[in-house]
Order: C-alpha cells, then structure tokens, then sequence
C-alpha cells in the first residue's frame, strides 16, 4: 500500500436520492403517457383497481387516474367529481415526495413514521371515504 486510503464506493443503488428519482422518473413517465390518453373512454392500457374487480365496489383510490388526467388539463369541477379526498390529500403526498427528495439529493434518508394514532386516523378516513362513495 502507497498510504493513499481510497474510500469504499457507495453502489448508485444505495444512494438516497435513488429510490425518490426512481419514483419521480415514473410518475412523469406515467403522466405523459396519461396525458395523451382519456381513462374516461374505454380501451386504454390503463391499470384496473383490483379492490372494484373483485367486490365491485370503489376503493378510497378509485378515480384516481381519472383525477390527474382532468387536473393535467385544468378540468378541475370533473377532477372533484372524479375523487373528492384523493384531490385533498394530493398536496400532501406531493409535500411529502418533495420532502423524500430533497433529502436523497443532499445525501439524507428519510423515513417519516406516523404514530399509531395518525395510522389509525388515516384508516378511519379511507374506510369513512369508502363507505360514503359507494352508499351515495
């Protein structure tokens, strides 16, 4: 040895930044795509809520495609109609994907833990979400 200590290479893999550009890179992937085709018309390669092909009833996510595409072209009465709470929460998904981010690009991993009692709260609302759009 000359004396020269090399520093172990980090796989790109384990970056943290990795795994939040991985994510953006398909929802921006999935947006184009989405963009140029209408989820209202039928015969689309679009995926299927597999919760309303084997109940027949709505999940709290249903009309989530639906959603983004009228948001994309600033339909935003029929993105309402389309999914009410999935529209409410998306500020906060999207806060907390920037979040995720900012910490991969400056080197940090972060993984937000909710309590038991916000876990608990977030379930009470998806199954209230639930319950109200498939009685209504």
């Amino acid at each position: 040895m000359t004396g020269t200590s090399v520093a172990p290479r980090r796989s790109l893999l384990r970056h943290p930044a990795t795994a939040p550009s991985a994510v953006l890179a398909a929802g921006a992937a999935g947006a184009v795509y989405l963009y140029n085709t209408d989820p209202h018309e039928p015969g689309h390669v679009l995926p299927q809520c597999p919760f309303r092909m084997l109940t027949g009833l709505l999940c709290p996510a249903c009309g989530g495609t639906r959603m983004v595409y009228d948001l994309m072209h600033g339909h935003f009465a029929e993105a309402w109609l389309d999914n009410r709470a999935l529209l409410l929460a998306s500020p906060y998904a999207l806060v907390l994907l920037g979040r995720w981010a900012w910490a991969g690009l400056h080197g940090r991993r972060w993984r937000p833990a909710l309590s038991p009692r916000a876990q608990l709260a977030v379930l009470a609302v998806a199954l209230a979400w639930t319950v109200a759009r498939n009685i209504a």
